[in-house]
């Protein structure tokens, strides 16, 4: 294909993607969505292989291909579908994470030119907890478990399967605009898609997508092309996994050789009895995110990033857990740790180019209850950002979600107004990140007080276990969580579910990043 043309159609097919997230974000009803913009949006081709995506949450479009797969194996699609799913042992990653996926065809056609997804984070999809980010020990206490199924029939809803879920989860209002807004974004999707086809051609745009998708495939070879051939293993742990199983195992080991990588998680601890288990789609797309991180080429986000690379994640796994494994963490902490070793592997093979660790850990919150003062249910969720590692070319950023989240977080505005609670401190923890001659960033401090009676889940990482530096740089900071009751203040384990009283407060300080190279 002409590289002038391949650039613009790349940018078209982006520009899709982006459109549908825009529509997605402004129409939802949840903070979660509408402000933290926890949801993704992406177009594939009609096998089902991701051709583009927005530029949203990493852990969330590596994996999104499964989803779509599974959907298509499983529902057959007409026109006007929508299927939607969050099995994480069907493609999902966890099970707030709800996923549609919808056919495009052109008229009388008898087979889809192509297929839209999107997947967004509803903050309570029922379950044990409010949030739906429970301390489980199963994936039936996290909440409805959907398997790839007809919502949309023909631009009609199902009313049976949507009542079902509606009356599964603690904001049914809240839960019924998210769903609407996401087949909204679809329909933007599909119907941009058609006026590809119908301007190209429906054969054009086959060869198109094919040709976008060899086009990354290349790059990614040429990237790895320039990593010095060789095998280079690298070991982390996690804190604990919540029942009390402590510094978890996570290995690694890389092989490059002719283009091609060979990334092998063999001798990682076995699957957990808490909720720290990713499946193999959370784990795929960790290593899809830190490829196309490594390379310094601008390699355009679809499924040929993954050709030239094998992922062996033994079934069973803290990587590639078995059914019913609970999994609420695994998408939001494993996750973050998972792109930790495989930097540090990679470290080992381009010294020069690799940061030191972040904060390695999406700091997750969960909270709900009745709010007495707008007289309804209401369920919270957040991820908290930490300190980026120093690299290379200079210190990390202080304050950030960094690796496989991409979030925004939730104004002080919006939260005050929202739910019952004020917001007493929200600032840069200083001096958390880890010294060296480029220093990591700090982390944050963020401090809630609770006007009502609550349930409250802290799902955290990094608490026992610092952020490594590298290069002679100094381990960045461990993070810190408090409740805060009667004038007194009690340190929480990193992994806890609490009823609190009006008047407690939680205090969450995140861990900074660690130090690169030494003084």
């Amino acid at each position: 294909m002409d590289p002038v043309q391949l650039a613009i159609f790349s940018n078209r097919m982006s520009a899709i993607a982006e459109e549908m997230g825009i529509l997605l974000v402004r129409t939802a009803y949840s903070p979660n969505i509408t402000e933290r913009q926890d949801c993704s949006c992406a177009v594939f081709d009609a096998g089902g292989g991701m051709v583009a995506q927005a530029a949203h949450i990493p852990v969330h479009l590596g994996s999104t291909p499964l989803s779509v797969q599974a959907a298509i194996a499983h529902t057959p699609m007409g026109p006007g579908d929508v299927v939607v799913l969050n099995d994480p042992f069907a493609g999902g990653t966890h099970l707030p994470d709800v996923t549609m996926v919808s056919p495009v065809y052109m008229e009388g056609g008898t087979r889809p030119v192509a297929y839209v997804a999107n997947r967004a984070h509803h903050a309570d999809v029922g379950g044990m907890s409010p949030g739906s980010m429970p301390l489980s020990t199963e994936v039936f206490q996290e909440g409805l478990r959907i398997p790839p199924v007809r919502l949309v029939r023909g631009d009609r809803i199902q009313s049976d399967l949507w009542e079902l879920f509606l009356n599964n989860v603690r904001t049914p209002g809240e839960r019924d605009g998210d769903l609407k807004a996401q087949w909204g974004a679809l329909r933007v999707g599909v119907a941009r898609l058609r006026e590809e086809a119908r301007e190209r051609g429906v054969n054009r745009l086959a060869r198109e997508m094919n040709a976008l998708t060899g086009y990354s495939e290349r790059l990614i070879r040429a990237a790895l092309g320039e990593i010095p051939e060789g095998s280079y293993g690298a070991v982390d742990r996690l804190d604990d996994d919540g029942t009390g199983l402590k510094g978890i195992r996570l290995r690694v080991r890389v092989r490059i050789q002719r283009g091609r990588a060979r990334v092998d998680f063999t001798g990682t601890d076995a699957q957990v009895p808490g909720c720290l288990n990713a499946n193999y789609a959370i784990t795929l797309s960790c290593v899809f995110y830190v490829l196309k991180a490594i390379s310094r080429f601008p390699v355009p986000a679809n499924g040929g990033i993954l050709r030239p690379i094998q992922v062996i994640a033994p079934e069973g796994s803290l990587v590639n857990a078995r059914f019913p494994a609970a999994v609420a963490g695994g998408n939001v902490e494993t996750a973050q740790r998972i792109v930790d070793v495989l930097l540090r592997a990679f470290a080992k093979a381009l010294p020069g180019r690799i940061p030191a660790a972040s904060s390695g850990s999406m700091n997750n919150m969960a909270i709900g209850g009745h709010d007495p003062l707008r007289g309804r249910a209401y369920s919270y969720y957040e991820t908290v950002g930490g300190g980026a590692g120093g690299g290379p070319a200079g210190a990390g950023a202080s304050g950030v979600h960094t690796h496989m989240t991409n979030t925004m977080n939730t104004p002080i505005e919006t939260l005050e107004n929202s739910y019952p609670f004020r917001v007493r401190a929200y600032s840069l923890r200083r001096r958390s990140g880890g010294s060296g001659k480029h220093p990591g960033g700090d982390g944050l401090i963020r401090e809630l007080e609770f006007l009502a009676d609550t349930q409250c889940t802290l799902l955290t990482e990094r608490r026992r276990i610092a952020p490594y530096g590298l290069q002679g740089g100094q381990a960045g900071k461990r993070g810190k969580n408090l409740l805060l009751r009667g004038g007194r203040a009690r340190q929480l384990p990193g992994k806890t579910s609490l009823k609190l009283r009006a008047g407690d407060a939680i205090r969450m300080e995140t861990a900074g990043g660690g130090g690169f190279g030494r003084r």
